[in-house]
C-alpha cells in the first residue's frame, strides 16, 4: 500500500473513532475498521464501556450494528421494541437507521464489543435529536 492510501485509511480510522456527541459515562474505542466485498461498506469492530449511571444516548447507525456484551449489563432500548436488560453472555442487533440507546444502570462498568457493517464516508454514530 503506498503512503497516500495508508494516510486516508489513518484519517478514516481517526474520524470513525471520534463519534457525533459521545455521552459522558460511555466511550467507544475503534479496535478494526476494514474495507468490505461489498462496495460502499466497511466493518467496524469496537469496544464500547460504560460507567454506572452512563449511557450512549439515542442514536443510528448507517448500517447494522451486532453486539455481545462482555462484562456488566444495560437497560437496551430500541424503537419499535420494548426495553430488555442485557447482561455478560447476552448479544443484540440493531437495523440500519433505527434509533436506540444504552444505559447503564447498574452498579459496576458494562463492556460490549460491537460489530457495525456500515456505509463509506458517513459518521458511525448519529444522536437523534428531539423534536
Amino acid at each position: 500500500m503506498n503512503s497516500t492510501k495508508w494516510i486516508v485509511a489513518a484519517a478514516l480510522a481517526l474520524v470513525t473513532a471520534v463519534p457525533s456527541a459521545q455521552q459522558p459515562g460511555f466511550t467507544r474505542a475503534v479496535l478494526q475498521d476494514q474495507p468490505l466485498s461489498t462496495s460502499g461498506r466497511h466493518a467496524v469492530v469496537a469496544r464500547a464501556e460504560f460507567v454506572p449511571g452512563g449511557q450512549a444516548g439515542k442514536h443510528t447507525h448507517p448500517g447494522e450494528e451486532s453486539g455481545y456484551i462482555i462484562e456488566g449489563s444495560f437497560l437496551f432500548e430500541m424503537d419499535g421494541k420494548p426495553p430488555v436488560t442485557l447482561k455478560a453472555g447476552d448479544t443484540f442487533f440493531v437495523p440500519p437507521g433505527t434509533p436506540h440507546n444504552a444505559t447503564n444502570s447498574g452498579t459496576g462498568k458494562t463492556r460490549v464489543l460491537a460489530t457495525y457493517t456500515v456505509e463509506k464516508g458517513k459518521p458511525l454514530a448519529t444522536p437523534v435529536t428531539r423534536k
